[in-house]
């Protein structure tokens, strides 16, 4: 098995309905912070934790990804002829050197289990990261896969990101139970889909950050839907259990729902104040506004 993190899965084939009409023809992936999509900044917490082969799991209307992402041949000329260098490598950039953006199709939105199961004739037999980019977890100089590829470097089997939630809203999330490993660290004994807050094992929420060994593939065929026809990535965890230790590490960073239209909103503010060549100008017409 591998020491590295090599290939990371994002699953963007939802349609992003609690944003219309803004996606209606557009992802909900591409929606700016300040002046990078929201796929930009998962991309490159990805490429912070090593990895070099990036595979989306993409539907209808989701071409604007993989625009995104590919050469634009005359926006580069037309910045480099004006001697706009500056934006001409930020445009150059938006992947790096060296590493591959390979696309699959979701030809049905069967749930986020059946879309991690789409990447497996790409992942093979290695282990793997998943990161759901709605899920914008600022860590700072230390990325969250980062800091999770370590763990996984260091116990050689499946690391979820999770975080403490209010215990009124763990039916949002993927509930975990578990008992003490290490610092930030635990040992799951349990997890369950979306459980009402009075039946949740603990707070601990697993929030959009997973790295998983490729047994996790047999697993997710063998899932049955639940009622609403969904393969839940959740269920599978649950049976890999049975077969393999799987650790929970409570990340250090600040994560922004940004599938709702509040964390969005918070996203938006807290980043634009962080800004190099806003934050200052910015901070000032919110103090001013506040005091009006």
């Amino acid at each position: 098995m591998a020491d590295s993190i090599r290939k990371v899965v994002f699953p963007v084939a939802g349609l992003g309905t609690r944003f219309l009409p803004a996606t209606k023809a557009s992802p909900k992936e591409m929606l700016p912070v300040v002046d990078r999509p929201l796929i930009q900044y998962a991309v490159e917490e990805a490429v912070a934790a090593g990895a070099d082969t990036l595979v989306f799991i993409t539907g209808r209307t989701k071409r604007a990804i993989e625009d995104h992402f590919d050469k634009a041949y005359e926006l580069e000329v037309e910045l480099e002829a004006k001697g706009k260098q500056r934006m001409l490598d930020l445009v150059r950039n938006t992947v790096p050197d060296g590493v591959n953006c390979i696309y699959i199709r979701q030809g049905e939105a069967l749930g986020l289990g059946h879309a991690v199961a789409c990447a497996r004739p790409v992942v093979g037999n290695e282990p793997f990261g998943v990161i759901l980019a709605d899920d914008l977890i600022d860590g700072g100089s230390d990325p969250v896969l980062l800091q999770m590829a370590r763990q996984y470097q260091a116990h050689q089997c499946s690391i979820l990101g999770v975080e403490r939630v209010p215990k009124q809203e763990t039916d949002k999330y993927g509930v975990v139970s578990s008992s003490e490993f290490g610092p930030r660290l635990s040992k799951l004994s349990g997890i369950v889909e979306k459980p009402d807050p009075e039946q949740a094992p603990s707070d601990l929420a697993v929030v959009g950050r997973y790295i998983l060994t490729p047994a996790i593939f047999d697993l997710l065929e063998a899932t049955r839907p639940d009622q609403r026809g969904e393969i839940q990535l959740t269920d599978a965890i649950a049976a890999l259990l049975d077969q393999e230790q799987i650790l929970a590490h409570e990340f250090e960073g600040h994560r922004y729902d940004c599938g709702s239209k509040l964390g969005y909103l918070k996203a938006t503010l807290e980043y634009g104040l962080r800004h190099p060549e806003l934050g200052t100008e910015f901070a000032a017409y919110l103090r001013q506004r506040s005091s009006d």
